[in-house]
């Protein structure tokens, strides 16, 4: 009786240990089950949801031309529209801002000095207003041979112009000349603009930069088909468009807007 009660007793402990494994093998089966699902859910969603792109197509490649060109010598150019001014009409005492531009940015051609440019090797005006016979003019004033240029024109009082070149990298001036090819009529017509000029340039750049943000590359006093004068303004927008304005010289309003495409 006692041995038929021990078998009895060891049969149950086996039976019960038995039934423990068999659910811990069903509950790892389970587990193994739950992660691979998951695992194969998230494969998935990865297939579904794109991946980050950590770089985008180049913006230059989307540009045209002309575009290009712009962005290409703008990114170099250090010196600004103000500071160039102020630099060209330093050059000359008593002198007024008629032209200043940006070269290489829209350019029909390049507003390169004659091989016999007659300024002084120090970038100094003739202290008689005349150009030096001797020609001694900077050999380093080529388009581009320094990186970007600003190209101005100032004038004194009785319309003599003078061409100063600065380099826009640095704010150095390259040369400064008197233009060797302006008549009595020329001296006169500058003059007369200038006097009806009631605003100055930056003030022109101003209002333009005002109506569209962007970088100022070129401003030249002009005749508005006679009815007064304006200041035409280059304005270069971050899409690397531009933008011109005629703005009134007298009142400092835009008279005309146009925007060039390419």
């Amino acid at each position: 009786m006692n041995s038929a009660s021990s078998r009895s007793r060891t049969l149950k402990a086996v039976g019960a240990l038995s039934l423990a494994a068999a659910t811990a093998l069903l509950m790892t089966g389970c587990g193994q089950s739950s992660d691979s699902a998951s695992s194969a859910a998230t494969s998935e969603a990865a297939k579904v949801v794109p991946q980050k792109q950590t770089t985008s197509p180049s913006a230059t490649a989307q540009l045209t031309e002309d575009q290009q060109e712009r962005k290409k010598v703008l990114d170099v150019t250090k010196v600004t529209f103000d500071d160039a001014a102020t630099t060209a009409t330093g050059e000359v005492a008593g002198s007024k801002l008629v032209e200043l531009d940006l070269e290489g940015v829209d350019d029909d051609d390049n507003q390169s000095p004659s091989p016999t440019a007659t300024g002084s090797p120090t970038g100094s005006p003739s202290p008689t207003g005349s150009p030096s016979p001797t020609g001694t003019g900077s050999p380093s004033a080529s388009p581009g041979a320094d990186g970007p240029v600003w190209a101005a024109e100032v004038a004194e009082k009785d319309g003599t112009i003078h061409t100063v070149r600065i380099n826009a990298v640095d704010g150095k001036v390259i040369e400064a000349r008197v233009d060797a090819d302006q008549d009595a009529d020329d001296k006169k017509q500058t003059a007369d603009w200038l006097a009806q000029a009631t605003q100055t340039p930056q003030q022109a750049a101003k209002v333009a930069t005002e109506k569209k943000k962007g970088t100022v590359t070129s401003v030249s006093l002009d005749d508005n088909d006679g009815k007064g004068v304006i200041w035409q303004v280059d304005v270069v927008g971050s899409d690397w468009k531009k933008t011109t304005f005629d703005v009134d010289a007298k009142n400092d309003t835009i008279v005309r807007e146009e925007t060039d495409e390419d």
